[in-house]
């Protein structure tokens, strides 16, 4: 499968963002999410076979790393993805912030 349509999936996606910054182990990973432990380990092969995603093995346990190297020009298509989000959900909490503060000075 090919990197665009492995991300274009959901809970990949969500994966992928959990894993940008910082290595989770599998079961890091899969506590959250309303799914099993299995379906998330299905969507880490995914990543991983895609090379979006490094692992690691110790002893039993696998950490896995968004690999921003290996994405090349996506990597910066998820980041700028990202962080539109986040700029965008902190104008919403704002916007929500100021309509409380001028109900309360209406009241």
């Amino acid at each position: 499968m090919d990197a665009v349509r492995a991300v274009a999936e959901p809970r990949r996606h969500e994966i992928l963002r959990l894993i940008w910054d910082s290595e989770l182990s599998a079961g890091e990973i899969a506590e959250r999410f309303d799914v099993t432990f299995g379906a998330v380990s299905q969507h880490l092969k995914v990543l991983r076979e895609s090379g979006l995603v490094t692992l690691r093995q110790d002893g039993k346990r696998r950490f896995y790393r968004a690999d921003r190297e290996a994405m090349g020009p996506l990597a910066d298509y998820l980041q700028s993805m990202w962080a539109t989000k986040l700029d965008t959900l902190a104008a919403l909490a704002e916007a929500a912030e100021r309509s409380e503060k001028s109900e309360r000075i209406a009241q």
